[in-house]
């Protein structure tokens, strides 16, 4: 009775079995992702988080313990699950170091959906969490808002005065670091295009596509989804901007709210359905949208659905690089080292793609980034919910970040604050990047603009 209850009360699907061991909520984790688990202790390297604890139930391998453990009737569902579940990052370094492709990021996620109702936020924290993820960034008119804000903050003066004031001291430390490293907010594509949604291509026309503009993106990033169109543009492809996208959801169901991830989901699946398509320029985005099936396991129309949609998603560097892109011919003369966004390298396996292209510009000499392939310890808005151990990671990322390069380039928004943050932190010059920008700014210096880097 108590689990027809909770699928009623969260709209979620029914499930082909009640419970599992302790999880007893709808959605229920899948026993496959831990069945190959071994313990063999391959990931322990790999993983951000043993690497500053040392604890096994901060490493990968112990967190598959855990999870499986409550699956077996073990352990129960308890707020002491929460710090060793929460703390991940969720960088699925652990799957690409794994001999048997343990898929753990997948099962932390479905976990953190059991463990959200069992223990649910509450107070200030609740109150945070549901207004940001529930009530403003699902919503384009509500981010909109929140965007002319920021740009009301940085262009009357208000910024100076903050910082010059130390007015920024009454925020915590982590926050106030986080203000001085925003980016300049411009005007949304989807907002700019309102009104003629369709970018035709330079040339002839070889394919028409659609961007997701996302929501975060969109408001803090619109420089980058504005190079991501010209690129594209540039290359034969009419893009469209759909109207009635909306955000990927990955930041809900890296919170737990699997429940709001799908409706999301659903609403993007619907937005884009009559298009062959989805270019992406976040990885976590990307990412995201790949695994909407995951989100449907047991609603097997939806998860047809999800399937065709999944099928259409690309990464930005990955499409241009498989459909024959032009290379430029202009030189930036420029010294660069390239980050692997977690969500990109291992999420995606998309590591070469976007090196191809930074490569192909005349003047672009490439430093190689040890470990370029390490969380950074941005990982959503994990910087804002865990910030010690972001920083920590942080630090161990940035101590990998060759000092001789003018530009550190990357492929996901989240990164691009982090490492700036590191790069600020620790008195460097450099400056970062999105990869798709190098290729505008080549692209622009060719045909005679006036291009400052």
């Amino acid at each position: 009775m108590m689990n027809a209850m909770t699928s009623e009360r969260t709209g979620s699907p029914a499930c082909a079995t009640a419970s599992l061991g302790n999880y007893r909520f709808a959605d229920l984790p899948d026993p496959s992702k831990w069945a190959d688990c071994v313990h063999c202790g391959m990931c322990l390297e790999s993983c951000p988080t043993y690497e500053q604890t040392g604890q096994e139930q901060h490493s990968p391998r112990g967190r598959v313990h855990l999870m499986k453990s409550v699956g077996e009737g073990k352990l129960d569902l308890t707020p002491d699950l929460l710090d060793p579940i929460f703390t991940c990052l969720d960088c699925r370094a652990c799957t690409t170091a794994c001999p048997a492709d343990v898929d753990v990021g997948g099962l932390i996620e479905q976990v953190r959906g059991q463990l959200r109702q069992a223990v649910p936020l509450t107070g200030w924290k609740a109150f945070v969490s549901d207004f940001f993820l529930k009530g403003v960034f699902p919503h384009p008119s509500r981010l909109d808002w929140l965007g002319r804000l920021l740009k009301l903050y940085q262009k009357s003066g208000l910024q100076t005065v903050a910082r010059k004031t130390g007015l920024l001291r009454v925020m915590p430390d982590h926050l106030a670091e986080m203000e001085a490293v925003l980016p300049e907010v411009g005007t949304p594509v989807r907002k700019k295009y309102k009104r003629a949604p369709l970018i035709k291509a330079k040339g002839e026309t070889k394919r028409t596509v659609a961007i997701l503009t996302g929501c975060v993106m969109d408001v803090m990033f619109s420089d980058i989804n504005e190079a991501t169109i010209r690129v594209l543009a540039r290359n034969g492809n009419d893009v469209v901007i759909v109207p009635n996208q909306t955000c990927c959801g990955a930041l809900h169901v890296h919170a737990g709210d699997r429940e709001t991830g799908r409706k999301l989901a659903k609403q993007n699946i619907e937005a884009f359905q009559h298009v062959d398509h989805v270019i992406v320029n976040a990885a976590g985005c990307g990412c995201m949208l790949k695994e909407y099936p995951e989100l449907f396991r047991d609603d097997p129309e939806w998860h047809e659905k999800a399937e065709q949609f999944a099928a259409k998603v690309e990464d930005v560097s990955k499409f241009l690089h498989d459909t024959g892109f032009e290379r430029p011919r202009a030189e930036l003369n420029v010294r660069l080292t390239y980050h692997d966004a977690c969500h990109l390298a291992h999420g995606q396996g998309i590591r070469q793609e976007p090196r191809a292209l930074l490569e192909s510009i005349p003047g672009v000499e490439m430093v190689a980034m040890p470990n370029a392939d390490r969380c950074c310890g941005s990982a959503g808005i994990y910087n804002i919910t865990h910030p010690e151990m972001a920083q920590a990671v942080l630090e161990s990322k940035m101590q990998h970040v060759p000092q001789e390069v003018e530009l550190i380039s990357m492929g996901n928004p989240g990164c691009m604050l982090q490492m700036a943050l590191g790069v600020m932190k620790h008195g460097r010059t450099q400056k970062i990047v999105h990869t798709v920008q190098l290729l505008d700014w080549a692209y622009q210096k060719e045909e005679g603009k006036d291009v400052r880097i």
